[in-house]
């Protein structure tokens, strides 16, 4: 699924904001900041904590230990089968994927959730299959799980969930004030249509959401969720990467001839087969598209003012699979990318044509922007 699902985990900059530079001076403003909240967002997001999922209770141990006591115990059975089996289905991660269906629709409340689920191809199908994001496979997968779904769901709203969720988001108005205004300073989206050469709608939409971490989540439009309690600069670096998705047609030619290529390349597919799987990018096409993105976004961060240490931020990320994105990130900066912009679609080609994906090139370009050795790019050796 993670050619249509895409998530930043942020855990890398969680513990300090870094300085926040002012958005290009004396040019007027591209972006339009939009941030509100969710409640049916939410409800979604905590089904990786009530699954039991390692990944979620990191986090959320306790909320998860607080409000799993309320649901009947065949309820929290199947919200658990549910999980595993959208994971060996191919749907992928089941919070988050089921964010971007239900993104299409009245994502407000549990209510308007369980309406989406009891009559999804009314309420849901329409906009789900004319985004980025469809799937005939995952929506065949919704279908027949759409039933259990609505039942988890229903049972969520009879034990409360609105009002549990509400005892955690006290302030949460204040902080959507806050960051609106914050935000205000950074144009995103002129940074976009620099370094893609395509055009992007000027509004850029945040939910922020108390049950995510670590995902920031792309779902149906311009529009992503985080973590209420995010930092602007974190804020900023997701909205960088999430509108990018996908940076590239994947079904064009560019992008065909760069998975041609880099399907013959032993380590990116090790990475591909090997990797741990929560962390998604399963398949070749979504570590292209998702590394891809990854290396605009850091030159977008780093032109903002918001960037990260490219050699720590991803040796913290995912295990350090993201062996690709240091790889782009290198050819792009040699390329002065930042400054001089322009059809990405046609660099990638360009970067196909003139052989510097074949892998001594592209591994000794990851190696320096990387910091690692050529022959210990991935995995890591744990110190």
């Amino acid at each position: 699924m993670e050619r249509r699902l895409f998530l930043a985990a942020a855990l890398a900059g969680l513990a300090a904001a870094p300085h926040l530079a002012k958005a290009q001076q004396g040019k007027p403003s591209r972006t339009r900041w939009k941030v509100r909240a969710s409640e049916g967002f939410d409800a979604l997001a905590f089904l990786g904590p009530l699954a039991g999922r390692e990944l979620y209770l990191r986090f959320y141990q306790a909320d998860a230990d607080a409000f799993a006591p309320r649901l009947p115990a065949a309820i929290r059975t199947d919200i658990a089968a549910l999980w595993q089996e959208a994971e060996t289905a191919g749907f992928g991660l089941l919070g988050p994927v089921l964010s971007v269906l239900f993104s299409g629709n009245d994502d407000s409340s549990l209510a308007a959730l369980i309406a989406s689920a009891a009559d999804p191809e009314a309420r849901l199908l329409s906009a789900y299959r004319a985004s980025n994001n469809w799937s005939e496979s995952d929506w065949a997968w919704f279908l027949s799980a759409a039933p259990r779904l609505k039942a988890v769901l229903e049972a969520m709203q009879a034990a409360g969930f609105a009002a549990f969720r509400a005892e955690r988001t006290a302030g949460l108005d204040a902080r959507i004030a806050e960051l609106t205004r914050d935000l205000a300073a950074y144009d995103v989206i002129s940074l976009h249509e620099k370094l893609t050469g395509r055009s992007f709608d000027p509004e850029i939409e945040v939910v922020l959401l108390q049950f995510c971490k670590p995902h920031g989540i792309k779902v149906q439009g311009q529009t992503f969720l985080q973590a209420a309690d995010w930092n602007t600069a974190i804020t900023v670096r997701n909205a960088a990467h999430e509108m990018l998705h996908p940076p590239v047609a994947m079904d064009g030619p560019a992008a065909k001839a760069a998975l041609a290529v880099l399907e013959k390349d032993a380590l990116i597919m090790r990475i591909v087969r090997d990797h741990d799987p929560q962390w998604g990018y399963t398949t070749l096409d979504g570590l292209l598209n998702e590394d891809l993105a990854q290396a605009l976004d850091q030159l977008i961060g780093e032109a903002l003012g918001v960037g990260r240490n490219p050699a720590d931020r991803w040796r913290r990320s995912d295990d350090g699979i993201h062996v690709l994105a240091g790889a782009f990130y290198g050819m792009l900066r040699d390329d002065q990318w930042i400054e001089t912009g322009g059809s990405l679609e046609a660099w990638l080609a360009r970067t196909v044509e003139t052989g510097r994906l074949a892998p001594a090139r592209l591994h000794a370009v990851a190696a320096r922007v990387l910091e690692r050795p050529v022959t210990g790019l991935w995995p890591l050796i744990k110190s």
